[in-house]
C-alpha cells in the first residue's frame, strides 16, 4: 500500500483555453486532478496531496499537503481564474521539491505529478541535470503530456529524457494522451501512474486494475473487468463477478456430469444364476478401426474384463449346479434304503400274523376230537 506525499502541478497557461479535449483542456485537467486526489487518499488514508500552478508571473503553491477534497477543489477553482502566460517547468519542479521537503510526515515518499499542454522551451541538458538532482533526493516524477506538448519539436523528447534520468526502480512514468473523444481522467486511471494506488484501493476479490498502456495511443475508457470500474461501483462489480463465478460453476458441473456418463463404463459384477444356464461363448472382437486412440484401448480392456467376469460367473453356476445334483442323488439313495427297511419289517409282521392264525386253527380242530 503506497504511502506518499504528492504535489500536483497543473498547467494554467494560455494553451489551456483550447477545446480539443472534452470539454476543454483546463476542465479535463481539473477532472484528472480530482481522480488523482481520490485515488491517492483511497489507497492510504495517511497520504497527502498538494496543488500548484506553473504559469503566470511565477509558480504558485495553491494548496499545501492536505487530505481534504474541498481544499483541492478550491485550489483548482482559483487556478481557473489565473489562466495566462507561459510555463516555467524547471523552477516549478524546484518549488515542488521544496514543498515536499517540508511535509509533516517524513515517512511519506515524495512524488510530483505534472500536467503540461504547452511547448517546452527548456533545453535537454538543464532538464537532465534537474532530473538527477530529484533522483538524488528520492523524488519520483510522473508527467502527463497533452495538447501542444505532444511532438518531437514541442519538447516531448526532452521530457522523455528527463523521465529516464529521474526514474528509479520504475517509479516515474511519462503518459502521452492525444486529443480525442476519450476523457483525460480515463486515460490516467488505466495508466501506470495510478496502477499501484488502484490495486491497493480495490479489494482482491473485486479484481484490481493492472498497468495500462503508456504509449502515445489513448488508453481505453473501459479497461476494466466487465466494463465497470470497481472503485466507483464496488457493489455492481461484486455482483457481476459472483454471477460469472456461478455460471462457470454450473458449466463445470454439467461438463463433469456429461463426461462421467460417457467415459466411465459400468463395473458392477453380474449375480451368479441359481439354476442351470446355457453356456454363452463370448464373441471374438476384431480390431476396431482407429484403435490407436486411448479411448479405444480403454474400451477393449473394459470389455475383456467383462468377458472374464462373465466366464467366472458361468463357472460358478456350473459348480453350484453339479453340487446340487450330487446332493439330490444322495437324498434319493437314502430314501430307497429307508423304504427297503420298512418293507422288511412289514413282511416279518405278516409272517407272525400267519403263524398265529394257523396255531389258532389247529387248536380249534383239536378240541372237538378230544370230546369224542
Amino acid at each position: 500500500m503506497p504511502l506518499e506525499a504528492t504535489m500536483i502541478i497543473i498547467d494554467n497557461s494560455e494553451y489551456m483555453r483550447n477545446g480539443d479535449y472534452m470539454p476543454t483542456r483546463f476542465a479535463a485537467q481539473a477532472d484528472a486532478v480530482n481522480v488523482v486526489f481520490q485515488t491517492k487518499i483511497d489507497s492510504n488514508p495517511e497520504n497527502t496531496v498538494g496543488i500548484m500552478t506553473m504559469a503566470g508571473r511565477s509558480p504558485e503553491v495553491l494548496v499545501t499537503h492536505t487530505k481534504e477534497h474541498g481544499h483541492i477543489l478550491g485550489g483548482v477553482h482559483s487556478a481557473s481564474k489565473k489562466i495566462g502566460g507561459s510555463i516555467d517547468l524547471p523552477t516549478t519542479l524546484n518549488v515542488a521539491q521544496l514543498a515536499l521537503k517540508h511535509r509533516e510526515n517524513k515517512n511519506l515518499r515524495q512524488r510530483v505529478i505534472v500536467f503540461t499542454a504547452s511547448p517546452l522551451e527548456t533545453d535537454q541538458d538543464t532538464m537532465v541535470k534537474l532530473a538527477r538532482k530529484l533522483k538524488k533526493n528520492n523524488v519520483a516524477v510522473d508527467i502527463v503530456v497533452l495538447g501542444d506538448a505532444i511532438g518531437e519539436d514541442c519538447g516531448e523528447t526532452v521530457l522523455r529524457a528527463f523521465v529516464e534520468n529521474v526514474n528509479s526502480t520504475d517509479n516515474s512514468h511519462l503518459l502521452v494522451v492525444p486529443p480525442g473523444n476519450h476523457l483525460l481522467s480515463d486515460a490516467l486511471i488505466s495508466s501506470p501512474i495510478l496502477s499501484a494506488d488502484r490495486s491497493a484501493a480495490i479489494p482482491e476479490e473485486l479484481g484490481g486494475t493492472g498497468a495500462g498502456p503508456s504509449g502515445p495511443g489513448p488508453a481505453p475508457s473501459n479497461d476494466f473487468e466487465f466494463g465497470v470500474d470497481p472503485s466507483l461501483d464496488p457493489e455492481l462489480a461484486m455482483a457481476l463477478r459472483m454471477s460469472m463465478q456461478e455460471a462457470q460453476a454450473r458449466e463445470a458441473a454439467q461438463a463433469a456430469a456429461s463426461g462421467a456418463t460417457t467415459s466411465a463404463p459400468s463395473t458392477t459384477t453380474p449375480a451368479a444364476p441359481t439354476g442351470p444356464q446355457p453356456t454363452v461363448v463370448p464373441s471374438q472382437r476384431g480390431p476396431h478401426p482407429g484403435a490407436n486412440s486411448a479411448d479405444d484401448v480403454d474400451d477393449d480392456e473394459d470389455e475383456d474384463d467383462e468377458d472374464e467376469e462373465l466366464q467366472a460367473a458361468l463357472a460358478l453356476s456350473k459348480a453350484s449346479t453339479s453340487a446340487a445334483e450330487e446332493d439330490e442323488d444322495e437324498d434319493e439313495d437314502e430314501d430307497v434304503e429307508m423304504e427297503d427297511d420298512d418293507e422288511g419289517d412289514e413282511d416279518d409282521e405278516d409272517e407272525e400274523d400267519d403263524d398265529e392264525i394257523q396255531k389258532a386253527i389247529q387248536m380249534s380242530l383239536q378240541k372237538p376230537g378230544a370230546k369224542k
